[in-house]
């Protein structure tokens, strides 16, 4: 957590969703070519205020208030960016993007590859998540693994202030097009001191939150703080990782642990079938299996449909499930 003292020595206590605004600026700022665009991102700042007072500085050119068409949103992205602009779509809502998903698969995903590399799309799509601010339905989704699954895209996600910072602004400078899930249940919830100048982190590095011997925690987004507070209930020496990167995955940091350790635990929020849990647990049983002291465990989300917000709290996983899946692997006897 020393990470916002590395960088500079003028600091500012920003939340996400502040972080995020702040970034836009900085990057607009920066840089003549960055654009924004998306339903209600000018003078109303978007539906969190992450886009607040940017059309006023930058001008409706180049922070574009446009229909709610998600699908017409990123079909006008992507041409943008391959006329060389880098463009920050923004959907309200992940569930919202499943009308764009056309655009999303045979346009932005595959467009480099199928000309040869001849065509960059530099462009970041900026998608809140998650659940847990008792939204209505389509509010509230966690389905990462169809953008994860889709080659041609990075798919990336803070889980911090800072983490968000060097983050969007790395993505909003990369050629590829990327994914950019912010955890929405954190937006206001935590501040910390974030460096005022700009600068980027890796978007293929996890991050080791806090280093131990006994279980590895292997987690992203909103779930990371779930994870830090079982980490401190149970009898166990932990390893967090924030992974923040979900693809590319940086499956070095995450077997060098496991190896280490002996135990995991995939701790997220989407569903369990074929979430991002199933895959990891397949990659380190097939590279790291002697290594294992017990199965690995998952706590995740059910396989049923986001339920209303009366009972969300019964879906979500949280550190109590997490504490449970941790004392499972460390009591496990073969």
């Amino acid at each position: 957590m020393s990470e916002p003292q590395e960088v500079g020595k003028s600091h500012e206590n920003l939340n996400i969703i502040s972080a995020v605004n702040q970034t836009l600026y900085q990057e607009m700022s920066r840089d003549d070519d960055v654009r924004l665009l998306g339903y209600d991102i000018g003078p109303i700042g978007g539906v969190f205020r992450a886009t607040d007072g940017l059309v006023e500085e930058f001008g409706q050119d180049r922070v574009v208030d446009t229909p709610l068409s998600e699908n017409g949103i990123l079909g006008v992205a992507a041409g943008m960016a391959m006329r060389g602009e880098r463009v920050v779509p923004e959907i309200q809502f992940m569930g919202f993007l499943y009308p764009a998903f056309g655009q999303f698969m045979y346009v932005v995903a595959k467009a480099h590859k199928r000309s040869g590399g001849s065509i960059d799309l530099p462009m970041t799509i900026r998608l809140p998540y998650g659940g847990g601010i008792q939204a209505v339905p389509f509010h509230s989704e966690s389905t990462e693994t169809y953008l994860i699954h889709t080659p041609g895209i990075r798919v990336v996600c803070p889980s911090t202030p800072y983490q968000t910072k060097g983050l969007l602004a790395a993505s909003i400078r990369c050629d590829d097009p990327v994914v950019f899930m912010e955890p929405k249940a954190i937006y206001r919830e935590q501040t910390e001191p974030v460096p005022e100048k700009s600068y980027t982190l890796p978007l293929d590095e996890a991050r080791v939150v806090s280093e131990g011997s006994d279980v590895t925690v292997l987690t992203w987004g909103a779930m990371v703080n779930h994870a830090i507070t079982a980490a401190e209930n149970v009898d166990a020496d932990v390893e967090l990782i924030d992974l923040r990167a979900l693809s590319p995955i940086d499956y070095e940091t995450i077997l060098n642990s496991v190896r280490k350790t002996g135990r995991c635990v995939v701790l997220h929020e989407a569903r369990r079938t074929l979430g991002l849990g199933s895959e990891l647990s397949a990659r380190i049983n097939e590279h790291a299996i002697d290594c294992l002291k017990a199965p690995i465990k998952r706590a995740t989300g059910f396989d049923i449909h986001y339920p209303g917000y009366r009972i969300e709290d019964d879906y979500l996983p949280d550190s109590t499930r997490a504490e449970c899946a941790i004392e499972a692997v460390m009591d496990y006897e073969y």
